[in-house]
């Protein structure tokens, strides 16, 4: 593809980061791959450097442009959001030792941008992913969140929409 810009889309969690990485020339998004860096139960702050760990080997990897994450959206359990909020640090510094640019992208934004709506489910977004990228393999929920983030950055392009502010 002329002009593509490959794209690492990242779903933190503090268990499961989903990843999902794409290249997308602006009209046509193909599908590079996809996993779930999974975390077994250790303690919070050896989870965080596993993250982070998973993603700089992401980086190494897959040599994305970009890099999009998904906000974090306030849980009725403020615990769970400082958490997750933790997760998506710990995957942002991760991301540092490449040449990349950073946004990214409310929770309802992606949905929008892969699904046409903004309160569509997970079961929703799962088959758009797969149909948009001709996936026919199953998904892990969290891998397939993933690659909404990567294709919702595709979606947006110039690529200074959503970028990563303080």
């Amino acid at each position: 593809m002329a002009d593509a810009v490959r794209i690492l889309g990242i779903d933190p969690g503090s268990r499961v980061t989903g990843y999902g990485v794409v290249e997308s020339d602006g009209s046509f998004t193909r599908y590079i791959g996809s996993g779930c860096i999974r975390i077994a139960e250790q303690p919070f702050d050896a989870r965080l450097e596993r993250i982070f760990i998973g993603v700089s080997g992401l980086i190494d990897e897959f040599h994305p442009s970009h890099v999009a994450i998904e906000k974090v959206f306030v849980h009725r359990n403020a615990d769970s959001a400082l958490k997750l909020g933790h997760a998506r640090a710990a995957a942002i510094c991760g991301t540092f030792g490449g040449d990349v640019e950073r946004f990214e992208y409310a929770a309802r934004q992606i949905k929008q941008a892969v699904v046409g709506r903004g309160g569509a489910d997970k079961q929703q977004v799962e088959h758009m992913v797969k149909a948009i990228l001709a996936i026919n393999n199953p998904l892990a929920p969290d891998e397939a969140d993933a690659l909404a983030v990567a294709i919702c950055h595709a979606h947006s392009r110039p690529p200074r929409l959503g970028r990563l502010t303080g």
